[in-house]
């Protein structure tokens, strides 16, 4: 887990670079503070922070290797953690390849010698790498399956940069010539979905290499894309009286995946919360470390922690228990630096306790397991029981359930019914745009006059669901979320909130050999009994403990909505809305407006609200340069 940066020159003089990289990598230190190096021909300069979790005295980077006619022909840098690497590096020497290190990095390149660019088919983890072939002047680069790490790109007359985070390319912007202009496509997709959908970001000139993917690119040409991963849900019918080998199948999947992501040189904690996913790997992974550390957070307010629960699962389990409680003072404290961390703002308040409960977990151990993905593989958003609610109407005439919509819009608002028969008209592709469902497109042009309909969430969302016709209900919910709702929040806070405290997470419901036992469950394995992840939860009836095996999905609790209409929030956001300087963005007056109407009751704005003042927070970082995110930038000697 650390922090990589890659620039690919177009006029072949790398080493002029090769301070400006050094300097970005600064801008990375939270990501890799056990080591440093960069590395250079005439073509490309590479630039590495590490995070020592394998092979810790070794495994340094930039990587070279070569067979041997030509032992240096590859340098490699690369982020995350490869969990078949020792499978793969017998498979590699059965071949005749020689390694030099036992680290997890080394068979990416001898399988991308060996293998080519279907290298990635064989790898089981989280990655983003590049690789930069000193014969053939290619350099590769690939993300994981599910886009669990990130990689941001940008090109110039001068050259191709990649990077783990996009301030490292901002800080290299005057040296590649690179402009900052914002895109107001991905502003209105931000605020319309609360995360910048990829490839998307920010900033018009800097793009993301989408999950999946791999890309090409030589000196002076365009970045090449070609997807490696396209994630499908083929339901296969359970025959009645077989449902057991289903939830054994999952059991012994998620078993394995679990004992593969243990595998470190350093001590492994884990997440615990009050659900059924954390608890799930929690309980799995007490079997291959007995003296675990669990790691939780909550908040002052009553009613809005899950710690009281998560300590009951881990007295249940058998492992020490760590709670980081967070008040009100600290989440509003903290929300610059968590802004400059996240490189492009997310909307979601839960990361702000996430960042805290790493920060304490780092006091204790240098990787800790956690379980998102779960409910984007196996069905666990309460959402997706909305297909069996709305069931019915798919049964009226097409002119009857057009005429019902036109009625629904009409209905005042609030009324009893008009929401059900609303969305029971609506097409799924119009109504469902993942979890982040906070402004319909009159809100969004209420604080932003200038947005466009034809750049709405559809834009996003319709590819996706045109991918997916051929799926029952709840699985083309499952597929948009994966390619949305998850790479563009979830992980990107998982990744982000645990790097900035150089933790590394990892995640073992996103396993490929998991997904592939999870791509295959029908809906009624899904959605059962009143209940979501049915058939996970009845593969983990012997593994988790009954209190929490039935609970119902809380998410993450933040009490928003009350600090927001209470001394807490209310005027740490009158501050942030009067002094920002996105008046050419945002209509203030209006937004000031929903604040006076959310303390006063009228209206609950609360998500509306948090959308808006974190990209405020982010402007006044990344482009007014007015608010001091106060992170302490550490100086390290970079190893030439």
């Amino acid at each position: 887990m650390c922090g990589l940066l890659a620039l690919l020159t177009a006029r072949g003089d790398a080493p002029e670079f090769t301070d400006a990289v050094g300097r970005s990598l600064q801008c990375m230190y939270h990501r890799g503070p056990d080591a440093a190096g960069t590395w250079n021909d005439g073509d490309a300069v590479f630039g590495f922070n590490r995070l020592a979790i394998i092979d810790i005295e070794h495994s340094h980077q930039p990587l070279r290797w070569g067979p041997a006619d030509n032992p240096e022909r590859y340098a490699l840098t690369f982020n995350g953690e490869i969990y078949n690497y020792v499978e793969l590096r017998e498979e590699l020497q059965a071949a005749g390849y020689a390694f030099n290190t036992e680290g997890d990095g080394e068979p990416i390149v001898v399988g991308y010698h060996h293998w080519g660019a279907n290298v990635v088919e064989h790898l089981r983890g989280m990655f983003a790498f590049v690789i930069w072939d000193t014969e053939t002047r290619t350099m590769f680069a690939a993300r994981d399956q599910f886009g669990i790490k990130p990689l941001f790109y940008a090109t110039t007359d001068k050259g191709t940069v990649f990077a783990s985070e996009k301030k490292s390319i901002l800080e290299m912007a005057d040296e590649l010539g690179l402009g900052l202009g914002l895109d107001r496509r991905a502003i209105e997709h931000y605020v319309d979905l609360q995360y910048v959908p990829e490839p998307e970001s920010l900033h018009e000139e800097i793009r993301r290499v989408e999950s999946g993917c791999t890309v090409t690119i030589k000196p002076g040409g365009k970045v090449h894309s070609d997807r490696y991963f396209e994630p499908h849900f083929d339901s296969q019918p359970v025959p009645k009286g077989k449902e057991q080998d289903l939830y054994d199948r999952i059991a012994r999947a998620l078993e394995g995946s679990v004992e593969k992501h243990m595998r470190a040189d350093v001590t492994v904690g884990s997440f615990l919360s009050g659900g059924i996913d954390s608890t799930a790997i929690a309980a799995l992974a007490k079997r291959h470390n007995p003296n675990l550390l669990t790691f939780t957070t909550g908040f002052e307010r009553e009613g809005y922690s899950e710690v009281d629960v998560a300590a009951e699962s881990a007295e249940a389990i058998g492992v020490e228990h760590i709670v980081k409680i967070v008040s009100p003072e600290e989440y509003a404290d903290a929300i610059p630096k968590i802004m400059w961390y996240l490189d492009d703002p997310v909307a979601d308040p839960s990361l702000v306790p996430l960042f805290f409960v790493a920060q304490e977990a780092r006091k204790h151990v240098k990787v800790v397991l956690s379980g998102e993905g779960a409910d984007e593989l196996f069905g666990g958003y309460t959402i997706y029981k909305e297909p069996l609610s709305l069931a019915p109407f798919e049964k009226l005439p097409s002119a009857l359930n057009k005429g019902l919509n036109r009625l629904s819009r009409v209905l005042p608002d609030g009324m009893k019914g008009k929401s059900l028969l609303e969305r029971g008209t609506t097409p799924m592709e119009d109504r469902y745009y993942g979890n982040a469902r906070s402004f319909n497109f009159d809100q969004l042009q209420r604080v932003l006059p200038w947005a466009k309909r034809e750049w709405d969430h559809r834009e996003v969302t319709a590819p996706i669901y045109a991918a997916s016709t051929d799926m029952d209900p709840v699985a083309r919910m499952q597929n948009l979320d994966l390619f949305t709702w998850m790479r563009g929040d979830i992980l990107v806070k998982a990744d982000k909130m645990n790097m900035a405290n150089s933790l590394e997470l990892r995640v073992p419901f996103l396993d490929k050999e998991v997904f592939e036992v999870a791509q295959t469950i029908p809906f009624d394995q899904k959605i059962a009994n009143g209940t979501t992840k049915y058939a996970l939860r009845k593969a983990m009836e012997q593994i988790v403990p009954p209190h929490v095996l039935h609970r119902k999905k809380l998410g993450f609790p933040v009490p928003m909505r009350h600090w927001l209409a209470g001394d807490e929030l209310f005027g740490w956001a009158q501050d942030t809305i009067r002094e920002s300087l996105t008046d050419d963005i945002f209509a203030k007056d209006q937004v000031l407006e929903m604040l006076k109407e959310h303390r006063d009751g009228v209206s609950d704005h609360s998500r509306r609200l948090w959308t808006v003042l974190a990209f405020m927070v982010w402007h006044g970082i990344f482009v007014e340069h007015r608010i001091d995110p106060q992170i302490e930038h550490k100086d390290y000697p970079v190893e030439l």
